[in-house]
């Protein structure tokens, strides 16, 4: 098997920048079926336009929700859930509220996170923890948060916050989790040796704008079938 095609199905190719046009994320979803990524993430307001590019292809579309600041109310995080899936999100990325973490609020964290599961009617869930902002205690309590809030991932990094994925977040936040959810690194993973990095470590998706040259650059040998889930 091709080392560039096997890395491509970690992939969620990531567009959300706030200065994104149509016509961007129109040659994002050409790319995306080109290699066949895992999904394309973007804004709320692409998502019926990527759901469109997209028809067919069995590429996910990930919709965010309460991005970049994860400081909305989470019956506003809940409305953006239910309206992308509505539109044909498949997928949702969801910032929690970070100061209620900090704060040790996690009832508050568990609540808003169950809100979205359920607007979400079914579809996966990766919670954004904005690991640059917290301490590893801090880590693992969201973890916690996201588990028995009913979601399926939890997710390193907006991209947008300090820092981003590391190895070692990466492995603690899948100890945390355990086999039963999934972990999403995001967040300056721009090679493929970083992205390869971060599966080892324990991710099953890699958050990238860098796409094409994660998936198009070819590496010598070929990687085992995935023990990870998508």
């Amino acid at each position: 098997m091709n080392k560039g095609i096997e890395l491509a199905s970690y992939i969620d190719e990531t567009l959300l920048r706030p200065e994104t046009t149509a016509e961007e994320i129109a040659s994002f979803c050409r790319e995306a079926r080109r290699y066949s990524f895992a999904a394309v993430c973007v804004n709320p307001i692409y998502v019926k336009s990527v759901s469109r590019h997209l028809r067919g292809s069995g590429i996910c579309v990930c919709a965010v929700v309460g991005f970049p600041l994860g400081a909305t109310t989470a019956a506003v995080k809940a409305f953006e859930a239910a309206e992308a899936v509505a539109g044909g999100a498949s997928e949702i990325d969801m910032v929690i509220h970070i100061g209620s973490l900090k704060a040790g609020r996690t009832e508050y964290v568990e609540e808003e996170i169950a809100a979205v599961v359920r607007a979400a009617s079914g579809c996966p869930v990766k919670v954004i923890l904005e690991t640059g902002l917290l301490t590893d205690e801090e880590k693992i309590a969201g973890c916690r948060a996201a588990k028995r809030g009913g979601a399926q991932f939890v997710k390193t990094s907006t991209g947008f916050g300090p820092g981003g994925a590391t190895v070692d977040d990466v492995r603690l936040l899948k100890e945390a989790v355990g086999p039963e959810m999934g972990v999403k690194a995001s967040g300056g993973v721009r090679t493929r040796e970083s992205a390869l990095e971060m599966i080892a470590a324990g991710a099953s998706r890699i958050g990238t704008s860098s796409g094409a040259a994660l998936a198009g650059r070819q590496g010598d040998g070929e990687m085992t079938k995935s023990p990870f889930p998508k």
